[in-house]
């Protein structure tokens, strides 16, 4: 189960902030792992699987755009959340 608000508190850059690009990643994360656990104790969920593929899409753009617009913040989510970075040049 998520607990959306404890996620939030960690992620947050401010006390009303909800839906910054951090946030949006680490709530997706935790969507993600939930997902991909529930999907190895049921393998056949095709649905399930789309979803996940959804949920990674999207978290992929979202990483990207972070990427492309504040280097660090990338770097230190990635790295808090342990999230693999793609094989990309370092600035």
């Amino acid at each position: 189960m998520i607990d959306k608000q404890k996620t939030i508190q960690a992620h947050a850059k401010s006390a009303s902030d909800t839906g910054s690009t951090t946030v949006q990643v680490a709530l997706l994360t935790e969507r993600i792992n939930n997902l991909s656990r529930h999907l190895t104790e049921n393998k056949k969920d095709k649905h399930g699987q789309r979803g996940l593929q959804l949920l990674n899409g999207q978290r992929r753009r979202l990483l990207k755009y972070l990427e492309r617009t504040s280097y660090d913040e990338y770097i230190a989510l990635t790295d808090q959340l342990g999230i693999r970075r793609g094989q990309r040049i370092v600035r």
